[in-house]
């Protein structure tokens, strides 16, 4: 694996962990009575857990990787190629346009549902829903591209 594709494996990871907190919790509210006033602190938890956790988990991630490293090859110092290329950039680009594309139709979901009438918290649930979701498969295309060797 590539260092791109290693940060991308990372953040896959963490924004489907992040996304499963995030279903488990909305699916709890929703049935305990709709979505209230409490909803508020899962937005920021989520939102936060979403900063701490890549950041943690993506520095946990190239610790491992270069133990991983030092191991396999013998070398006290092994050399990271962590520079990004035109294909690197052509995958991210790729992966970044489904993550737009998922993230506008969730928009516009989410829109119409409170153009429908639906709660504003509803409306807010299915925005921070969709950029999860955008960000889980904008990351999978990315493997996908890598590991078909676009």
């Amino acid at each position: 694996m590539s260092y791109k594709e290693k940060n991308v494996a990372v953040s896959l990871v963490t924004f489907t962990l992040i996304l499963g907190f995030y279903l488990k919790q909305i699916t709890h509210m929703w049935r305990g009575g709709g979505l209230t006033d409490d909803v508020f602190g899962l937005w920021a938890t989520v939102v936060v857990m979403g900063i701490i956790a890549t950041i943690i988990l993506t520095i946990i991630a190239h610790i491992g990787f270069a133990i991983f490293e030092v191991i396999r090859t013998g070398d006290d110092d092994p050399k990271i190629d962590d520079s990004e290329d035109e294909r690197d950039r052509l995958i991210d680009l790729r992966g970044t346009q489904v993550a737009y594309l998922v993230s506008s139709i969730g928009t516009l979901l989410a829109m119409l549902t409170f153009a429908l009438g639906r709660s504003p918290y509803v409306m807010f649930s299915l925005l921070i829903l969709s950029g999860l979701v955008a960000q889980v498969m904008g990351d999978i295309f990315r493997l996908v591209l890598y590991r078909r060797g676009f």
